[in-house]
């Protein structure tokens, strides 16, 4: 589409929006009517620890969305010379999971308690026994019943419990509602039911029933929606809490929110049976869409849904390119203090590219990329670390992919599962976020450490905001009768799979290697936690 006929577009209200609050970028992203990306806005922000918890203020929440917002209206006049002040629909993401819990008069009565934090062991391990269901410690259900074991005063006085994306769709449009893929990530879900499963909502209730709460579990979570379902509109208030200009109109529909791991979802065409996808940014997931149930309940995998409700395993890790983008700006510190003028893209793409040429073992070098804590390998803090042997191969190469294995490691522990004791099959994995910028490089370590080709679309880094417009989208647009897999597979990728990387036996090897020295190595990191308080 030119830009004069883009113009019309965004002055009719054509368009559609998806926003992504992401652990450490709020992205926008507006398309077309072809669902293709035509202005985008973003902020940086990182989540603060007080008082041993990792939150984000609500102050901190609509600073950066408004802030986002503004980026993307001012990216929509640069390119057009159009004033943003109408869409056809808008849909909000945010990071899954956390505790938002609000009183009568809809004030916060804890600080948000996001998918990061890993201080509530003791109600995840109950809650699992209790429903026969394993419940991570980062889910909602988790940090209420964990609120409760504590004896935390606010609990009595919830009356609405939500999370990020149900936050900010709530105080938008005033309907309390969620998506089926974020919901899954606040209490398990009846894929039968497309709603919370009901046995295990009674089942709470009588685990609470001793403390007399002037509410039941049920009148204070969300109401689910699935995919392409009316989620309400946009008030005149949220219009102007959206937009400080005042110019952006209500009345806009907007989709059910959804957490990043539906979003990941559309954005790679993996909502249907046998498709798999990967993300891997400040945290890694990997999902796969399942034929039938697994064969009992692991600590290591989550049973969400995609966004129309269909049963999906999920690993999850808290970590993945904290550490590695970390140790990418000491080299930008390094090469700065030279004098040299530093393109980040470019350092990044050089740095990982360097990675293919290290020993398909790493050269011995072990490395973590724990910045907080790692349910899977059992650690509730994290201390990034990197360690060698006199004998190991120390070069830039082997250190670049060393951080590059490690960011795959507690992710390859849940993968192992779903692969060689499941014997889950996959006709493709899509890979997106940053991990997979780099052309080839993470795409070829993630092949290698799942043993199973990766296909990356040219909209990989488009990523979860990208997503989440598809899904406004899909409201917006769906035939009648269309499902989402039918819709993103003609209407979105036209049959695209992307580039496929197949894995290497030899790096397959290498990674193997990798992984037991890994996991030999978990008192190391053991020590650290308990030596560095």
């Amino acid at each position: 589409m030119d830009n004069k006929k883009t113009a019309e577009a965004i002055r009719q209200g054509q368009t559609v929006l998806g926003i992504e609050l992401g652990s450490t970028r709020i992205k926008a992203v507006l398309v077309d009517e072809n669902n293709v990306p035509i202005a985008s806005g973003g902020h940086g922000w990182e989540n603060r620890y007080v008082d041993n918890i990792w939150t984000y203020s609500l102050e901190d929440i609509w600073a950066g969305v408004q802030d986002c917002y503004a980026k993307l209206k001012e990216d929509v006049w640069n390119q057009y010379g159009v004033e943003l002040t109408n869409m056809g629909s808008i849909g909000f993401s945010g990071m899954m999971h956390g505790y938002l819990p609000f009183d009568g008069e809809g004030e916060l009565l804890a600080p948000f308690r996001t998918w990061r934090n890993t201080i509530t062991g003791e109600a995840s391990e109950r809650l699992s026994e209790v429903f026969q269901f394993h419940i991570p410690q980062r889910w909602s259900i988790a940090h209420l019943y964990q609120a409760i074991l504590n004896g935390e005063e606010h609990v009595k006085e919830i009356r609405f419990l939500t999370t990020l994306a149900g936050y900010i769709h709530w105080k938008l449009t005033g309907e309390k509602v969620i998506g089926i893929g974020e919901a899954a990530g606040m209490f398990p879900i009846d894929s039968g039911a497309k709603d919370f499963d009901g046995k295990m909502l009674e089942q709470f209730g009588e685990l609470v029933s001793d403390k007399g709460f002037p509410w039941k579990i049920q009148e204070i979570l969300p109401r689910v929606l699935v995919a392409g379902e009316a989620a309400g509109v946009l008030t005149e208030e949220g219009a102007k809490l959206l937009d400080v200009s005042g110019k952006l109109k209500g009345g806009i529909p907007l989709c059910p929110p959804e957490g990043d791991a539906g979003t990941g979802m559309a954005a790679t065409n993996s909502v249907a049976v046998r498709t798999g996808n990967v993300s891997a940014g400040t945290s890694v997931f990997a999902m796969a869409v399942l034929e039938k149930a697994l064969s009992r309940p692991y600590e290591e995998i989550d049973m969400v849904t995609t966004p129309t409700g269909e049963p999906v395993a999920m690993v999850h890790c808290n970590n993945c390119t904290s550490d590695l983008n970390a140790w990418v700006n000491l080299f930008k510190e390094c090469l700065e203090a030279f004098g040299a003028k530093v393109d980040m893209n470019n350092l990044y793409g050089t740095l990982y590219r360097k990675a293919l040429e290290g020993d398909s073992d790493c050269g011995g070098l072990l490395a973590y990329n724990y910045f907080s804590g790692e349910h899977i390998t059992g650690f509730e803090e994290g201390r990034p670390l990197f360690v060698r042997k006199p004998d190991s191969r120390f070069d830039l190469a082997n250190f670049m992919r060393v951080h590059l294995f490690t960011s795959l490691g507690a992710l390859k522990t849940g993968m192992d599962i779903l692969m060689k004791e499941e014997h889950v099959q996959l006709d493709k994995m899509l890979g997106h976020g940053g991990l997979f910028k780099t052309k080839g490089v993470g795409q070829q370590i993630m092949a290698a450490s799942i043993d199973t080709p990766v296909f990356v679309m040219e909209t990989a880094g488009e990523g979860g905001a990208w997503g989440m417009a598809l899904l406004a989208s899909y409201m917006k647009n769906k035939g009648v009768g269309e499902t989402l897999a039918d819709y993103l597979a003609q209407k979105v990728f036209h049959g695209e799979e992307g580039e496929s990387i197949s894995p290497k036996a030899e790096d397959v090897r290498g990674f193997e290697e990798f992984m037991a020295r890994y996991k030999a190595g978990l008192p190391i990191e053991r020590a650290a936690v308990e030596s560095l308080s």
